[in-house]
């Protein structure tokens, strides 16, 4: 591959792929926040955002963006049971976001689409990189804590949420 096409690649959140750690540390993550009465927990969740212009955060989207894992403290989207059997995409947005770096990903790419979450109204943002065994927790578009192995846990305070790191960033096993 060339270069050029490298960071196509690299700059496209379409061509997002999964691998083993990506997908390991999403199914983590989310039995670790479902068990949370607190949270309304969803995975590769469509948002809506064909009434925002998104350009700036270059992210080369048009009406969607789906973050790994989602969550809502309040009453979360559900389809009105008179026309609706389900959503395709919700316009709600989430109380928090969730990143995990894949392979076919660049940080770059991930800290942008996390600006743009907050631009949309997210309260909190985590960056989940496993190959780095790093955890960013995001309160702000350029404020975050960074948590690794030798913390104790991760504390979300926006969200409330304190979760042991080991369970998070452990490679290699993915029981919750």
């Amino acid at each position: 591959m060339n270069q050029l096409f490298d960071e196509e690649v690299l700059e496209d959140g379409e061509s997002d792929m999964g691998s083993l750690l990506h997908s390991g540390t999403q199914a983590k993550l989310t039995g670790l926040l479902i068990n949370s009465d607190k949270l309304s927990v969803f995975t590769e969740l469509s948002l809506d955002v064909s009434q925002h212009d998104l350009d700036r955060y270059r992210l080369n989207v048009k009406n969607e963006l789906q973050p790994d894992i989602c969550a809502y403290k309040q009453t979360p989207p559900t389809p009105d049971e008179e026309f609706e059997d389900d959503l395709i995409t919700v316009s709600q947005m989430p109380d928090l976001a969730i990143e995990i770096l894949s392979p076919s990903q660049s940080v770059s790419y991930l800290v942008r689409k996390i600006k743009a979450y907050f631009a949309l109204g997210v309260k909190s943002c985590w960056l989940v990189m496993p190959p780095l065994d790093e955890a960013r927790v995001y309160s702000k578009p350029d404020s975050y804590k960074t948590f690794a192995l030798n913390d104790t846990e991760l504390f979300d305070e926006v969200m409330d949420i304190h979760l042991p790191i080991a369970k998070v960033l452990t490679r290699g096993t993915y029981e919750v």
